[in-house]
């Protein structure tokens, strides 16, 4: 076996290769495009808008190129077997299934999710590990930092309930933490601070992750086996999409993602990005090395960091450990927003996180190149939006220019002895648009022929099927586009101007509502409509050129409120449209889950507030979870909050104060008792009251 420190010159050679080559083409590609459209503009760049234009053009086309070769690279090197150089193919299968495994934590940091949905997913996780025999080296902690007193308090319950059923005391554990310090990358230090020397790796999951029990064990040999790599990054698969939106992109994902993922691992090699999910690490040098500053700059780019994962990578690297993707291995999961909006509302939040990284990039001292980069993409991903829109903005100026004002022989001024006679070339203006079309949707037919080689045409629907469902995924993409580059560009602007963000749930099955719908999207309605009427009456063929940006937007709101429906989604299902093998195949993770998910019921009788107050057990258990008694002006503070609650109810106490009572377990104790001698006119009465008759009712019904 070659020593590691040979083994890292090797790959760093071969990715300094990698990357020249892909900037050659990158940049070559750039010119000429940049040198076609000078030729199609009317003064060829004479003029401030048009350069204007160039530029934002040049920017935006070496932004699509990337994505464009990354697929094009991907894909031969998936024709050509895989890459002979990524981490897994530096050994044999059998040396990887005798390497050892070694004490790990599967954390899920979670955050108000829905909470029966979630734990049943970790145990379908637990499940699969457990069903290897293999299950000793490995603890679950759930790292709660929810703050509704009605969310954590069934959280608390869920979690008993799952270890009793999986009979695993002592192997998942429940942690909340009072205060959200930092969010996610807080959530997960404060684990590190109290558990973490007692780990090897650390595998991270999201709420809505799946990883197999096969992979997870075999990401911790290959950490065994490759003792410089400090994070083993998953290529997630989207699954479990219902309504229409989330089985648009839960196909994208598995159609085109293993081009563009093997392209991305072949470039970055060992200085790789983490998802912040379906990810190990490798928690010493984690723990020394990725500890989170707050920034020292101004605006946006002063305090916490928000998105940590890019950021943790780096940090890693520049200790000089490495970071790999691996899209070999199977069976990693994730889930897609159910709508749009939802997806938005959380682009909101990852847009400032990744704009912070400018200050990281720009200063950050001794990251390797390659993670500043890494940066400069996330920055892209949503910056591209207002280049995007600025560019839209530019050419409409150009427009109004060339329609209503007198042409300009001498835009630089009059000291050229010559004029310059302004050209229109419509069929270079074509030739360009093609071109740039063909680099966004060439990938997506170089997916399809990948599909056909690797004879899976049949687990996608067939050929016909896949083909329509591909031009059905172009079709909402299109659609699509201008609404992302209108809401990216608003968000973009809000962070450049440090608005304050709050930290909100994610929303996993709900639709979206006609009257949210019309509300949401009225400015891009506005927009598109006036620009629209504005291009119309400016001139004909301009009016055409703004058709795919402004129609779009003009139907934002239907073409939201659709894609959230589950049952377009169903429907696209029964006609096999949209279809991905891991939905034919039986996967025993993903069995697993759809069971456990399944038989979930709603409790009406009582909240989980109600339940921890007047069910004897569950009393027990959340006094046993609580804090003990409190003393002082804090005791003052509880008790106070004990008597607001016994006196009136819950539904209009402060929450803070609420979580204050039912944190303590005097109080916790005080509440239960007060509620069975209450009267049964008050709140509390009524509600023993109605829990008694029911138990009853129940008792009458199992003996008869």
């Amino acid at each position: 076996m070659a020593h590691p420190e040979q083994k890292c010159r090797t790959w760093r050679l071969r990715a300094a290769v990698r990357r020249c080559v892909l900037i050659l083409l990158v940049g070559g590609q750039t010119l000429i495009a940049g040198n076609l459209l000078l030729q199609v503009l009317p003064y060829h760049g004479g003029t401030p808008v048009e350069v204007g234009i160039v530029l934002l053009f040049a920017l935006l086309y070496v932004w699509i190129s990337f994505g464009f070769w990354m697929a094009v690279y991907g894909f031969v090197l998936r024709l050509l077997g895989g890459d002979r150089h990524s981490l897994i193919n530096r050994h044999s299968s059998p040396e990887i299934d005798a390497a050892p495994l070694s004490r790990t934590a599967v954390v899920m940091p979670i955050y108000h999710e829905p909470v029966r949905w979630t734990l049943e997913g970790l145990k379908a996780v637990y499940r699969d590990l457990e069903r290897s025999g293999e299950l000793d080296q490995f603890d679950f902690f759930i790292l709660s930092d929810s703050q509704d007193p009605e969310v954590w308090l069934e959280e608390q319950a869920a979690w008993y309930r799952l270890v009793t059923e999986l009979g695993a005391e002592g192997r998942i554990f429940y942690r909340r933490r009072r205060v959200n310090l930092n969010f996610k990358s807080g959530n997960v230090a404060d684990f590190l601070r109290r558990w973490g020397r007692g780990y090897e790796y650390m595998v991270v999951l999201d709420a809505d992750s799946l990883l197999a029990g096969d992979t997870i064990r075999k990401m911790v040999r290959l950490m065994n086996l490759e003792p410089r790599v400090g994070i083993l990054q998953s290529a997630p698969t989207v699954i479990n999409g219902q309504s229409a939106f989330a089985r648009i992109q839960q196909f994208a994902s598995r159609l085109y993602s293993p081009l563009f993922a093997t392209g991305l691992a072949a470039i970055q090699m060992g200085d790789a990005v983490f998802w912040g999910h379906n990810a190990i690490i490798r928690v010493a040098p984690f723990m020394s090395h990725c500890g989170l500053r707050k920034l020292s700059g101004f605006g946006i780019w002063r305090g916490p960091i928000m998105s940590h994962d890019f950021v943790e990578a780096a940090f890693l690297g520049r200790a000089g450990y490495e970071v790999w993707l691996e899209p070999t291995l199977a069976h990693s999961y994730e889930e897609s927003p159910p709508t749009l909006d939802d997806e938005l509302a959380r682009d909101q939040r990852w847009s400032k996180g990744n704009l912070q990284h400018a200050f990281l990039m720009l200063l950050a001292p001794k990251l390797r190149m390659a993670h500043r980069l890494a940066f400069l993409n996330g920055i892209m991903a949503y910056a591209a939006s207002p280049l995007w829109l600025a560019f839209l903005v530019l050419t409409t100026i150009a427009a109004v220019q060339l329609t209503l004002a007198p042409i300009d022989y001498f835009p630089d001024g009059h000291e050229s002895l010559f004029p310059l006679w302004p050209e229109w070339r419509p069929e270079w203006a074509i030739l360009l648009v093609t071109s740039t079309l063909a680099l966004l949707f060439i990938p997506k037919f170089l997916a399809v022929a990948d599909v056909v080689l690797k004879g899976e045409l049949r687990r996608y629907g067939g050929g016909a099927r896949l083909l329509i469902s591909v031009f059905l995924e172009i079709m909402v993409s299109v659609l699509l586009a201008p609404i992302r580059m209108l809401a990216h560009s608003r968000f973009v602007v809000s962070a450049l101007l440090n608005l304050r963000l709050g930290w909100a749930a994610q929303n996993r099955t709900e639709e979206i509502r006609w009257r949210d719908a019309l509300v949401q999207h009225l400015p891009g309605f506005l927009v598109g409509g006036g620009w629209s009427l504005f291009a119309m009456a400016l001139d004909p063929m301009f009016f055409y050129w703004s058709l795919p940006v402004s129609v779009p937007l003009i139907l934002a709101a239907p073409t939201t409120v659709w894609l959230s429906r589950i049952s377009k989604g169903e429907a696209l299902g029964r006609y096999h449209l949209l279809q991905i093998p891991d939905t034919l195949t039986p996967i025993p993770l993903l069995e697993d889950a759809r069971k456990l998910r399944e038989r979930l019921s709603v409790d009406q009788e009582l909240t989980p507030l109600e339940r921890a107050i007047i069910v004897p057990p569950a009393n027990r258990l959340h006094r046993h979870l609580a804090r003990p008694k409190a003393r002082g002006a804090k005791r003052a503070s509880i008790d106070a909050a004990v008597e607001q609650c016994v006196k009136s109810g819950y539904p209009t106490m402060d929450k803070k104060a609420l979580s204050l009572a039912l944190e303590d377990a005097q109080a916790l104790a005080d509440l239960h008792k007060c509620a069975w001698n209450a009267p049964v006119s008050s709140f509390w009465g009524a509600r023993v009251q109605a829990f008694v008759e029911r138990r009853l009712n129940q008792t009458v019904d199992n003996t008869t």
